[in-house]
């Protein structure tokens, strides 16, 4: 259990060798990529725009590659995890690289009057953590490039890219599984989300590259997330009854919480997608989640173990003489055998109390993204449809501004940020009621001794009764003496005595209110704690729910997600995009679908003008249709047939 008895061990593969080579080869590839994106704004005509920014991924678009977007983030976000803790965060600047490879550690003398070689350059570990914030970014950039660049050459370099990395982090592990850090398999563990994140690059990237190779580099592939529009339009214009009746039906106190349990329960609905920010933002919570309660599990549970192995009779005499273990004889110490396992059962009560509040806080936390996620869709969609004011107190206007750039920038930064403070805020109230509940009251009843809790509320029970019985009094005259029941309201009756009893009972209820104020601020704080890590709500009121910086940024975010990423405004601009391009004639559909629905299937592609005036009549015939329902009853085929083409059918909203 202790790092220090654990071995150096040196992989044939270093940290330092792994950076030193691979550094370059994501440079070259970042440098070759950039040849097969144009400029759209300096200097198109230089080179043809050729080289071109690189983006490594298209957040704001649908691209189908969600999967490989979140699995380097996620290999970025637990490097960050581990250069936090780590001594040496950049391997090609460590200075235990030099000294591993026989170099002297202390700098070779200088002319008088020249500093050192090494004293130029900053000697303290934060100047290399903030490089390596810049470093890791940058070093992990080409594995998620690959597959934005769209060209077969570029699936081919990830393919590679993604299993050196691979084999070089699972090759260390297999070499190194222990190292003397925190803990013998801290590095082992927290190094999970990385190879399993790789692996599934490594899986992805030759799908991709084969899938380039059948195809090639056809236009369809220009327009990212044609087909996800194309499901949100027909789901949206669709003509299906909705289940079940209007009219509330009193439901069962079982229904009731299937309900209430089903609410976190994230269920993918048709035609609809979470954003891809989102779905980044919430994958790193949960490694978030993740990688701290590794660390406090690993960094005090082995440490509780070893006081409690090695406590002796000489601590535990200590401990009884300042009276923390209950002894038959404290004065006169004697075999101490009894207060000796006393104190060992103590510790291991601790310890079950700590284990039992982390996987607590790791369910809550859980739970908690869960149904974020949900309300996330509930909000996306309420703004889809223009109800503004069912997602915020007050009226906004859904454009982007400065403000909100800079809030869409760092949401997912924020999310992840906010679970890992959220559980250790969790860990430490959720601990301290296990170990006051445990030692307070459990201990004590498995002993049969007097508890100091029992103590209080024996010595002072005539004032807990008088408590009790004043709001119980309050209770029953409210009920039977202060209100006439009438048919249909209910009136104030004997205000002489009401005015009496409020009289008397005042500073009875001055007491009862500083017990409802400790109980506020407890409820208040757990409330807290659990929803710390939920940006999707306010932790302060809506008057300065502004002042809540969590909140502040998921407002901004929604601004920016909805204006630019609309699925119908989207789905418009693909149908304008198809115009110069001629598709095979569809299948007969159903006439049940709307005009609107029938825009994506053309019988025959019309040149010019005219069928763009077409395509734009027939958007406003289903966008007028989507909102005034009444009128599909007055249309010309409705006159004809009434079953057809949805007169009889509701227009469901998105």
């Amino acid at each position: 259990l202790f790092p220090d008895t654990i071995p150096e061990c040196h992989p044939t593969i270093s940290p330092r060798m792994y950076h030193t080579c691979m550094a370059p080869i994501s440079l070259a590839v970042i440098l070759a990529l950039s040849f097969l994106v144009k400029r759209r704004r300096l200097c198109q005509s230089c080179w043809s725009g050729v080289p071109g920014l690189l983006s490594p991924a298209n957040l704001l678009e649908e691209d189908g590659n969600r999967g490989m977007v979140v699995a380097v983030f996620g290999i970025l976000f637990s490097s960050l995890c581990q250069l936090v803790l780590d001594k040496e965060p950049l391997p090609l600047a460590s200075p235990s690289s030099h000294s591993a490879r026989g170099e002297p550690a202390v700098p070779p003398r200088c002319a008088p009057g020249r500093a050192p070689r090494s004293s130029r350059f900053p000697a303290f570990p934060e100047f290399w953590k903030i490089l390596a914030l810049l470093y890791y970014p940058a070093f992990y950039c080409p594995l998620l490039a690959c597959a934005t660049a769209r060209h077969r050459l570029a699936h081919a370099a990830g393919c590679l890219l993604a299993w050196a990395h691979c084999l070089v982090h699972v090759w260390q592990k297999v070499q190194c599984p222990q190292a003397p850090k925190i803990h013998r398999f801290y590095s082992l563990l927290s190094h999970v989300p990385i190879v399993l994140s790789l692996l599934l690059l490594s899986l992805c990237y030759p799908a991709l590259l084969c899938r380039s190779l059948g195809r090639g580099d056809s236009p369809e592939s220009q327009i990212p997330g044609r087909e996800y529009y194309r499901e949100y339009l027909k789901a949206l214009l669709s003509k299906r009854g909705r289940k079940g009746s209007s009219a509330k039906i009193e439901e069962s106190l079982q229904s009731r919480i299937r309900s209430y349990l089903r609410s976190y329960v994230y269920i993918p609905e048709e035609g609809f997608r979470i954003p891809l920010k989102l779905v980044v933002s919430i994958t790193m919570a949960i490694i978030a989640v993740y990688q701290v309660a590794l660390l406090l599990l690993v960094a005090v549970v082995p440490t509780i173990q070893i006081v409690r192995a090695g406590m002796t009779k000489d601590i535990v005499v200590l401990l009884v003489q300042f009276g923390l273990v209950p002894s038959e004889n404290p004065a006169v110490p004697g075999d101490m055998e009894k207060e000796l396992h006393t104190v060992r059962h103590y510790l291991w009560s601790l310890e079950v109390c700590y284990i039992c509040s982390l996987a607590l806080c790791c369910l809550l936390t859980c739970a908690m993204l869960l149904r974020t996620l949900v309300m996330h869709r509930s909000n996306l969609k309420a703004l889809y449809q223009g109800a503004v004011l069912d997602v915020f107190s007050k009226a906004h206007i859904l454009r982007p501004s400065r403000e909100a750039v800079v809030c869409w920038i760092s949401f997912s930064s924020f999310q992840a940020a906010f679970a890992c403070l959220g559980l250790l805020i969790q860990q430490v109230i959720f601990f301290l009621c296990f170990v006051a509940f445990t030692f307070l009251v459990v201990i004590p009843l498995q002993a049969g001794t007097s508890s100091p809790l029992f103590g209080i509320i024996r010595n002072m029970w005539p004032f807990w009764l008088a408590l009790v019985v004043a709001v119980l009094v309050q209770q029953l005259l409210a009920r039977y003496q202060f209100l006439e029941q009438h048919s249909l309201w209910k009136e104030l009756t004997n205000r002489r005595a009401l005015y009496l009893v409020t009289f008397l009972l005042f500073p009875t209820n001055v007491l009862v209110g500083v017990l409802a104020g400790v109980w506020r601020v407890v409820i208040s704080g757990l409330y807290n704690a659990v929803h710390f890590c939920r940006l999707d709500i306010s932790l302060l009121h809506r008057g300065v729910e502004t002042f809540d910086p969590g909140y502040h940024a998921y407002c901004h975010y929604l601004k920016v997600e909805v204006s630019q990423c609309h699925p119908l405004m989207k789905a418009f601009c693909v149908l304008l995009l198809q115009h110069g391009r001629t598709e095979p004639l569809a299948p007969p559909r159903d006439t049940l679908l709307e005009e609107g629905l029938q825009l994506m299937h053309p019988k025959h592609p019309a040149p010019g003008k005219a069928r763009i005036r077409r395509i734009r009549a027939r958007w406003w015939v289903a966008y007028t249709l989507l909102h005034n329902p009444s009128l599909t009853a007055s249309r010309k085929t409705a006159l004809a047939d009434p079953a057809a083409n949805g007169a009889q059918l509701g227009v469901p909203g998105p």
